[in-house]
């Protein structure tokens, strides 16, 4: 990666695999991010509720495993990436106490456009199953963190004597 951009789609090849991610899943993670996607359904945020609908404990909302898959690929690709498309099949429940692990492939690129598979596991099984277009950009942007100090700031006075007026 170069520039501010992250990768870049000549970088990126069929078969590249990204670095697995471990996702504690904690009940706080699953309530903020049912309540952060408006998702108040009570499986997602009371337990007693949960329990109530036949299951062991609240669980995770599809909303917050699409932005988990989201940042998963994002946090690969880099800032300069657009996600076009995302498409999901869900599994087994994301309960508190788990941990979701994800991991991806590139398993189809047309230009700028890079296909990727990325799938979600806990220790039930199979959480997610999702498809991921990501349009990245051809070059990478120059790097802008650092000022260019090599060439005269225009604005600043020629001299000091005009600095100080």
């Amino acid at each position: 990666m170069t520039g501010t951009t992250g990768r870049t789609a000549a970088a990126v090849s069929v078969g590249d695999a990204l670095p697995e991610l471990a996702i504690p899943l904690t009940r706080s993670l699953i309530v903020a991010g049912a309540l952060a996607t408006r998702d108040y359904e009570n499986v997602h945020h009371d337990p007693q509720g949960a329990i109530d609908r036949g299951t062991p404990d609240v669980y995770m909302s599809i909303n917050n495993t699409n932005g988990l898959v989201g940042r998963f690929v994002t946090d690969w690709t880099g800032p300069g990436a657009f996600i076009t498309k995302l498409s999901t099949r869900l599994g087994v429940p994301n309960f508190p106490g788990d941990t979701m692990t994800l991991a991806g492939e590139v398993v189809g690129k047309q230009d700028n456009l890079i296909e990727i598979s990325v799938r979600g596991t806990n220790g039930a099984g199979s959480h997610v199953v999702s498809q991921v277009s990501v349009r990245l950009p051809d070059t990478a942007a120059p790097d802008t963190a650092a000022p260019d100090t090599t060439a005269p700031d225009s604005a600043a006075p020629d001299n000091a004597a005009e600095a100080t007026r």
